[in-house]
């Protein structure tokens, strides 16, 4: 596996894989809030953040993770890789080579909140709503020293 910086040209796949992986792991979400959500992402969010791709051997993308200002503001990996590290992998390198230390989690999301923890991440507090002013609670961690 390797991890690089993401082209614009990419956005497209990164956007599928965002989409298949947040219906694998957000039940909590409805439909329209993921309609919602998928333009922003793609149009905005994208271009927000320094985007890192991790991909196999083949070249072919297995995940992504967003950061800006030591805030992993993006973390997904597509299903058929889950559990393979990638994620990990994506992580320890927003914080070594992005400068990390923070990520805001959903409440409901038990195993992004248990992944974050095994890797160093403490909850520090908690907003009631989520970035679009949804009723999604979010969790802010921080990086244990």
């Amino acid at each position: 596996m390797k991890i690089e910086s993401a082209g614009n040209k990419e956005h497209q796949q990164l956007i599928e894989i965002w989409e298949s992986s947040v219906r694998a792991t957000h039940n909590f979400l409805a439909e329209r809030d993921l309609v919602e959500l998928k333009p922003l992402i793609l149009n905005q969010y994208f271009k927000a953040v320094d985007l890192s791709v991790a991909r196999n051997g083949e070249g072919e993308l297995l995940g992504f993770c967003g950061v800006s200002d030591g805030n992993i503001e993006m973390l997904f990996v597509a299903p058929e890789a889950r559990g393979k590290g990638i994620g990990a992998s994506l992580a320890r390198h927003a914080i070594s080579a992005r400068g990390a230390t923070r990520v805001d989690v959903n409440e409901q999301n038990e195993q992004a909140l248990g992944f974050y923890e095994h890797l160093g991440f403490a909850v520090i507090g908690r907003s009631p709503l989520d970035g679009q002013g949804k009723p999604y609670p979010l969790l802010h961690m921080r990086l244990s020293a």
